[in-house]
């Protein structure tokens, strides 16, 4: 069950379950970690994607995922993407004090990934990644951007991620997930100068 949003000064946090006929995800996200990780999706590469996604955001992230990848990897890996951004935007709570906006630009051996993102409460998805090819091992890593879509949508984020070169499928994936992590870490820092939430509007 959804647990109700914490505020700056105290422990943000974010626990989400998601159970549907295609998969049973439940998620503990918090921002002020030290990325320790925990994670099971019954998808290896998967894995390691996330790991390196909470360990360069320095978020502490328990995750368990069950879904019915022997129809396919789509539903799973969309749905954790709808618990993971539902965690972020409870543990933000009223995004009194944060930063808001987090940028990152990681090099991974031949390729070098872009992401920027903004807090905003407004979703907005720009996906600018050819990949060479889609499959990772055993992993369909095409479905990556149906993953940061979910995310975004229901983490309320203005996320826009692009890759400016490099070729290794491996590389390229693994450096968006490395820089979104280091991005949101960026984007959710409390600022002791900002009262309330960072907007003209008063709120986000």
């Amino acid at each position: 069950m959804s647990q109700p949003a914490a505020t700056p000064g105290t422990s943000r946090v974010g626990r989400v379950a998601r159970r549907t006929r295609e998969t049973d995800i439940t998620a503990r996200l918090a921002l002020d970690g030290a990325g320790a990780v925990e994670i099971e999706t019954g998808m290896p590469f998967f894995d390691h994607l996330l790991h390196a996604f909470g360990r360069h955001g320095l978020l502490d992230l328990d995750l368990k995922a069950r879904g019915d990848l022997e129809v396919d990897q789509h539903h799973t890996v969309e749905d954790v993407g709808i618990v993971l951004g539902q965690a972020l935007r409870q543990a933000i709570g009223d995004a009194a004090g944060i930063s808001r906006f987090g940028s990152a630009r990681v090099p991974m051996a031949d390729a070098l990934l872009q992401v920027d993102l903004d807090l905003s409460n407004r979703p907005f998805f720009v996906y600018r990644v050819e990949l060479p090819r889609e499959w990772v091992g055993r992993f369909d890593a095409a479905l990556i951007e149906d993953f940061l879509y979910a995310f975004a949508s229901n983490g309320g984020i203005d996320l826009h991620v692009e890759r400016l070169y490099g070729h290794n499928v491996h590389h390229v994936v693994e450096g968006i997930f490395k820089a979104l992590g280091r991005a949101l870490r960026v984007a959710v820092s409390l600022d002791p100068r900002i009262e309330g939430p960072l907007s003209t509007k008063g709120s986000l």
